[in-house]
């Protein structure tokens, strides 16, 4: 498998340069990965992304995904709201392209008003499903005219809310060009899948594996607190069996992409060192 990192770059890709890529590589990463909003992509000129591209080769690095960040709903009711959506999507598409990205990442949002990855009811209706799955339809004609293959983050608090939905959405819309990332952390629901994660992990291989390119690796951490709290944290430093996680990934992707992430750029040195403990004690080469 291979080992990358969201993160460590600078906010605008375009201002990436030689030394943050090396720093990258200095942590024994072949990857490196960023979001960018979606309002500024139609700026970005073919020259500026092949700039970075060509950047990114000349380091030896991979870059392994380029997110889209956006507030919208890919099922709000609003015909208007979700057609604007899918414009800045594929508007992300082409710049996704002119990177040569190995995948470009979305998410489904949420019709909360309180941000993409906050529950609500209405997300769970037949009608939501619906209009999420004919987005989702649009978005993968979309990525295969651009020669992209996105992929989904979903999360137990979103409309995509289990590695079970993930696998069935996919299957109704019926594109190789459209993905989820293997982000196993995003589907713990409660304390037993944490202490007996194996377990929970083969669960989560078995709906999400076939369907995923690119994956997150992290780890989680129960802390004290009425109800629940499941947080996430460094890998290696939680509760998590992330070497049987790596095994899994490895059979199904030894060339596949696991990548750092949500950390502080101090963080990443440790989060880097664990995993590659963790890979090496768990027998998976990380090439």
């Amino acid at each position: 498998m291979r080992l990358g990192v969201v993160g460590m770059l600078p906010a605008d890709f375009r201002e990436i340069t030689d030394q943050h890529l090396a720093q990258i590589a200095a942590l024994k990463l072949t990857a490196g990965a960023f979001h960018a909003p979606g309002a500024m992509l139609a700026g970005v000129t073919a020259a500026e992304a092949h700039a970075v591209r060509d950047r990114f080769a000349g380091a030896g690095m991979d870059l392994a995904q380029f997110g889209i960040g956006f507030g919208e709903c890919l099922f709000d009711p609003a015909q208007d709201v979700r057609d604007a959506l899918l414009a800045t999507i594929g508007g992300g598409l082409r710049v996704a392209a002119d990177l040569a990205a190995g995948c470009c990442l979305i998410r489904t949002g949420s019709l909360s008003d309180r941000g993409s990855y906050s529950p609500d009811p209405r997300n769970h209706s037949p009608e939501s499903h619906q209009l999420l799955v004919d987005s989702l339809r649009r978005v993968a004609d979309a990525a295969e005219a651009a020669g992209v293959t996105v992929v989904v983050e979903t999360h137990l608090l979103t409309i995509m809310n289990s590695p079970e939905k993930n696998a069935a959405v996919l299957g109704e819309v019926g594109s190789s060009h459209l993905q989820v990332v293997m982000d196993c952390v995003n589907h713990f629901q409660t304390l037993y899948q944490v202490y007996d994660s194996p377990a929970r992990i083969d669960q989560i291989f078995d709906s999400m594996g076939p369907i995923s390119c690119v994956g997150h690796l992290k780890d989680a951490k129960v802390r004290d607190g009425f109800v629940i709290h499941i947080d996430e944290e460094v890998p290696g430093e939680g509760d998590l069996d992330l070497g049987h996680l790596l095994r899994r990934w490895h059979q199904l992707h030894p060339e596949g992409y696991m990548l750092l992430e949500h950390l502080p750029n101090e963080k990443y040195p440790l989060a880097a060192s664990n995993a590659h403990r963790i890979a090496d004690e768990a027998g998976v080469e990380i090439h």
